[in-house]
């Protein structure tokens, strides 16, 4: 299993499924990553947290603890 965590600079992913719970999950769907959509990574930290990704024509930054719980193809 392949998370947005793992996605290097530059790639192109496409969302297979949304793990985790409650919250957490509404968060990330109503930052409009759901089931489909394709997310570009921009660039990541020099630090490694957090990373820059577009996703539907806007830039978004998300940590990487949030993006273990999305799985990509």
């Amino acid at each position: 299993m392949k998370t947005l965590k793992d996605a290097r600079v530059g790639e192109t992913v496409t969302v297979a499924r949304l793990h985790g719970e409650g919250p957490v999950k509404r968060r990330i769907m109503d930052m409009g990553i759901t089931k489909g959509v394709e997310i570009l990574v921009r660039k990541v930290a020099p630090l490694g947290d957090p990373m820059e990704l577009n996703v539907r024509g806007y830039e978004l930054s998300l940590r990487k603890a949030d993006a273990e719980s999305i799985e990509v193809t």
